[in-house]
């Protein structure tokens, strides 16, 4: 037995070799074997495809059956749906139907709901057309609405006429204020100067009264809103504007306020138009502060949210109103000017500035321009008339030749009424000023000075004149001295004196001391002489007559009657005036009159009737020379011009 230890060993290379080609074998058996399973598999489940779309084809019809199925049932819902919504719209007719023949009147938002409630319901259908009983439906709920709207157009009118009244004037005055009633204005009226009126204007609160009730107010809105959106604007407008005219035309009427035209105001007395004059300026501040204020506020609320529509309707409801405040005015403005209607003139002018920014503002509109112009147009026609009057009033003081004689000297009445006129003026300075910059640009002081000035030469030119009507040149002078006292003194009193200056009031009263001293020389020169004696020594009575002492004593006695007789007649009515003039007098008479009597009255006291000769002592001189100018006979007086 051969011994295995001698065959040859395999290695451990060989080993592994084998090994892996064992396991490689095995790997392929069991992948040929799985690729087997997997054709199987595949083979079974294509037989499943086969299957299932078998199954599937079967089952499609029961499938579409079951669909078809639900949505019939869809369908049938939603037309169920349908059905019951139709019903309720039916339902509703007949309740909006009720409620619209019931008519706005007891419940307006009841009303108003099933208008709305009719539109939607033709609003459904309209658009469900296909339905049998849409068009009779529509038919019969238009035609509701058209009934409504008829009910609602005449509601309307009812309810704003209802409360289209006239104002009583009692109320207005009532929110007038305080300062501004007539109880009060009248108390005050003779005490109060132009200023002092104005300065009660100051800081003034005006309360507009309730025009319309306040739970009437949302109604009347409620109503012009759904007219307007059913296309009733033009009824709406109509209503609106014939009741609220009608309500503020007859308030103004009742207050007083009258239309007159221009043949009218030259036909009535000036007492009577002055009345009538102040009453308008009164009811223009109550028009436009109270009751046009209140109807802004009555238009705003009731038309709130439908602007452009509400500043027409206050336009067009005031219109009328406005035109009958104006007309007085512009018959004023257009009649014949006269002196006398300057200051009225300015009073008008004074309202119509005052109350224009209130006006413009409360007709701030488009609709509302030309009432705004017909206010612009009236302030600035009277402001023209007004300064045409100032140039009339010149000329006719100028011109004046009133016959009125003043006899005895005094101020002549033309004089006082031109120096009575130039202080009114300037009560209105400041009126007068914004008067002259209506037309251009100036300097509105220097305007003032320029026309006052004018209008005191005019009146010195015609006192002037006047003067030379008296046959006495005593007189003349007399008369121009009272005349230029009186108005250099009224100057000074008033505030003509800072706008005509101090040199003015200088220069007139150096004129009223030359009428003075030309008084006394035309008058006391003559008599003066009787108490000179030509020759002698002038201390002695050497070289002068018995004689001639008689004759001169003899004259001045009847000159001197004479004087007394006739100026104690005269009038100087200033008591200063007077007292100077007198003084003057006595200080050139008195010791004239001492010396010639102590120098020649011996010569005649030691003859036969010394008091033939000397009548008078210069105490009686002194106390008749007191009489004159006193004015105390004037009514006996002949005429002396």
């Amino acid at each position: 037995m051969e011994n295995n230890n001698n065959k040859p060993k395999m290695g451990f290379n060989d080993l592994t070799m084998e090994t892996l080609r064992d396991r490689a074998e095995t790997l392929k058996d069991c992948l040929a074997r799985s690729q087997i399973i997997t054709d199987s598999m595949t083979n079974i489940l294509g037989s499943f495809d086969l299957r299932l779309s078998a199954l599937e084809t079967a089952m499609r019809p029961t499938q579409i059956k079951t669909h078809s199925m639900r949505q019939a049932h869809g369908n049938i819902d939603k037309t169920l749906k349908f059905a019951d919504a139709v019903l309720v719209q039916f339902e509703l007719v007949k309740q909006a139907e009720a409620e619209i023949m019931r008519g706005p009147h007891e419940d307006l938002e009841s009303y108003l709901e099933a208008v709305n409630q009719l539109k939607k319901i033709v609003r459904f259908f309209s658009t469900n057309k296909n339905l049998k009983s849409s068009i009779g439906v529509i038919t019969h709920s238009t035609t509701l609405l058209q009934k409504a709207s008829l009910m609602l157009e005449e509601e309307f009118r009812q309810l704003l006429h209802a409360c289209s009244k006239p104002v009583e004037p009692d109320r207005l005055l009532d929110c007038l204020p305080a300062s501004l009633r007539p109880s009060t204005a009248n108390g005050d009226a003779g005490k109060k100067t132009h200023a002092d009126h104005n300065k009660d204007l100051e800081d003034v609160v005006y309360r507009p009264p309730t025009l319309v009730p306040a739970k009437v107010v949302p109604l009347l809105h409620d109503l012009a809103q759904q007219m307007l959106q059913t296309g009733q604007q033009q009824q709406v407008f109509i209503i609106y504007r014939e009741a609220r005219s009608a309500c503020m035309e007859g308030s103004l009427k009742k207050l007083g306020v009258e239309k007159l035209s221009k043949d009218d105001v030259q036909k009535m007395q000036w007492e009577a138009l002055e009345a009538k004059i102040g009453n308008w300026i009164h009811f223009v501040r109550i028009a436009v502060k109270l009751l046009f204020a209140a109807e802004r506020k009555v238009s705003d609320q009731i038309f709130e949210g439908m602007e452009s529509f509400m500043d027409q309707c206050f336009a067009e409801g005031t219109a009328s109103a406005v035109s009958l405040l104006l007309s007085f005015g512009e018959a004023i403005a257009k009649s014949k000017r006269s002196p006398e209607k300057l200051f009225v003139l300015l009073d008008m002018y004074e309202i119509m500035k005052e109350v224009q920014p209130e006006f413009n503002t409360l007709y701030a509109s488009i609709s509302a321009a030309e009432l705004r112009e017909s206010v612009s147009a009236l302030t600035l026609r009277l402001a023209e008339t007004a300064q045409e009057t100032f140039v009339d009033f010149e000329e006719a003081v100028e011109k004046d030749a009133t016959k009125t004689a003043v006899l005895d000297g005094t101020v002549h009445p033309l004089t006082s009424y031109v120096i009575n006129y130039v202080k009114f003026l300037f009560d209105y300075q400041s009126t007068l000023k914004q008067l002259f910059l209506e037309f251009e640009a100036i300097d509105p002081d220097a305007q003032l000075a320029k026309i006052t000035t004018r209008i005191m030469q005019a009146l010195q030119n015609n006192l002037d004149g006047k003067s030379k009507n008296y046959k006495d040149q005593a007189l003349t002078q007399l008369f121009m001295m009272n005349n230029i006292h009186y108005i250099v003194r009224s100057v000074r009193r008033s505030d003509a004196k800072d706008m005509l200056g101090d040199d003015w009031v200088q220069i007139h009263r150096r004129v009223v001391q030359q009428h003075a001293n030309q008084y006394k020389r035309i008058s006391w020169s003559k008599i003066l002489q009787c108490l000179t004696v030509a020759g002698g020594d002038g201390i002695s009575t050497a070289g002068v007559s018995r004689g001639t002492v008689k004759e001169k004593f003899k004259t001045f006695n009847t000159q001197f009657e004479e004087l007394h007789q006739r100026q104690s007649t005269w009038t100087v009515p200033d008591s200063e005036l007077r007292e100077s003039l007198r003084l003057a007098v006595a200080e050139v008479l008195l010791p004239a009159y001492r010396s010639f009597k102590t120098r020649f009255g011996p010569m005649i006291e030691g003859g036969k009737n010394p008091s033939k000769y000397i009548r008078f002592q210069p105490e009686d001189l002194e106390r008749m020379l007191a009489e004159f100018f006193e004015g105390k006979q004037a009514q006996e007086q002949k005429r002396l011009i």
